[in-house]
């Protein structure tokens, strides 16, 4: 089991990301746009540069549901491979069974 703390905060950045994601997409659409002036684009940027850091989806980090593990994390079922590989051979995943050939 990960530490609260750092299910916390991944939480915790997973909410400044959803609470700014429009305004760091309009800002960026901003600052890309080859057809507006360069003192606009550099304003951009700066409004951009004084959003806070953890508003930045690159600072999320993939955990486990149960587990809150970051490591071996399959994207599909948002499990780690240990709680996947549990919780599979429990029958809790549907369609999920062993292969055999």
């Amino acid at each position: 089991m990960a530490k609260t703390s750092s299910v916390a905060r991944n939480n915790k950045r997973i909410k400044m990301v959803e609470k700014y994601s429009a305004k760091r997409a309009e800002l960026k659409s901003i600052a890309n746009n080859t057809e507006l002036n360069n003192e606009e684009r550099m304003l951009a940027r700066k409004k951009l540069d004084k959003l806070p850091p953890n508003s930045n989806p690159i600072r999320v980090r993939n955990r486990c549901f149960v587990s809150g593990r970051s490591r071996g994390f399959i994207n599909y079922f948002g499990l780690s491979r240990i709680t996947f590989r549990e919780m599979a051979h429990k029958g809790l995943l549907p369609g999920v069974k062993k292969s055999s050939w």
